[in-house]
């Protein structure tokens, strides 16, 4: 997302592209107000309506107004006066769990809740923003964003490393780009998953229907995504939840959530994927309030990156971290325990 002017007649005034999508060949005509709901997060329709209105919104090249039907293949792009919020990145004072530090980078362990980086809706309170307070001169990764290699999603707590040269940010990120970091997960998800370990491959893209998702395409379709593995392994059954250790071969946006739900095997309390209603148990009014508790103790998605391992980019040493599983995750996890023992 760069500055790019539209066209000569605008005397030079430039406009700045926040959003731009490509029409899916199968779609079928819809507002383009309605489409783009779908699409953008945290946008109402008042404020695609008004973007229409102010000729903010472009299909292959002309404005157009919120009424206009979308067609395949069309080039929808939303240019607006000002550079989008997450690239007036602001320093802000915000206390870092600092796991390990070192001239040429370190590694922090992120509290759920914490947006890795600036984005529609997040424009503060970020990890980019405490990194720029507490460090000078982070380099920036392929999108501008400082000091980040990889990242974790807003709702998921645990490590990640960050890159204080630009040595350590291009040696990092080629060891995720060649898939030779080690990263694994912790997770509580629905259900009592049959085999004791297994491997999940699937091709993971955008869902077609809803743009805040993504999903698995199979056969015929999976070349709408791309390649994604995920290993995983029982660590504890707890009656109609299982608690699973999952080990990242690649490292596709929401990679465990689309997977394990691919599977049947629905993250718990993951909103965006439907783990947040009783997906497995009994009809009993007692259990309902039983996992109502469970949701309001741990009220994000089950997951927790708990390991991470890599090649240092100076030294050639391998290092390896590991991170407690966080104390909301902790209690949920005894009281299905404690539910699990109960319903012998």
């Amino acid at each position: 997302m760069t500055s790019i002017p539209i066209s000569e007649d605008q005397n030079d005034d430039e406009l700045f592209e926040h959003h731009s999508f490509v029409v899916d060949k199968g779609q079928a005509p819809l507002r383009i107000d309605k489409y783009l709901m779908n699409r953008i997060e945290n946008a109402t329709r008042n404020k695609i309506q008004s973007a229409a209105k102010d000729g903010s919104i472009y299909v292959n090249g002309t404005p157009v107004k919120s009424n206009y039907k979308v067609k395949p293949l069309d080039n929808i792009r939303v240019l607006l006066e000002h550079p989008p919020y997450e690239y007036l990145l602001t320093p802000e004072d915000i206390p870092l769990d600092i796991v390990y530090e070192d001239d040429a980078l370190l590694v922090v362990n992120k509290p759920a809740g914490m947006v890795v980086h600036p984005g529609h809706g997040n424009y503060s309170g970020t990890l980019i923003n405490a990194l720029i307070y507490h460090f000078e001169n982070l380099p920036n990764n392929s999108s501008d964003r400082p000091g980040l290699v990889h990242r974790i999603d807003k709702d998921t707590s645990g490590l990640l490393v960050i890159a204080k040269t630009e040595q350590a940010m291009t040696h990092l990120s080629k060891q995720f780009f060649d898939k030779t970091s080690e990263r694994e997960y912790v997770a509580i998800v629905w259900g009592n998953i049959k085999e004791d370990e297994g491997t999940i491959e699937g091709h993971i893209g955008r869902h077609p229907k809803n743009r805040l998702q993504n999903t698995v395409f199979e056969g015929d379709e999976q070349d709408k995504g791309k390649p994604a593995i995920t290993h995983f392994k029982v660590l504890e059954r707890l009656g109609y939840v299982t608690l699973v250790s999952c080990k990242l071969e690649t490292g596709r946006t929401h990679q465990i959530r689309v997977h394990m739900k691919h599977i049947g095997h629905t993250l718990f309390n993951d909103e965006r994927y439907g783990g947040e209603r009783i997906l497995k148990g009994t009809t009993f009014t007692k259990y309902k309030q039983f996992v109502d508790n469970c949701f309001k103790i741990l009220p994000r998605q089950a997951l927790h990156a708990k390991t991470l391992g890599f090649i240092h980019p100076t030294t050639g040493e391998t290092m390896q971290f590991d991170s407690p599983i966080p104390d909301d995750m902790q209690q949920c996890i005894a009281k299905w325990r404690h539910y699990a023992t109960h319903m012998q």
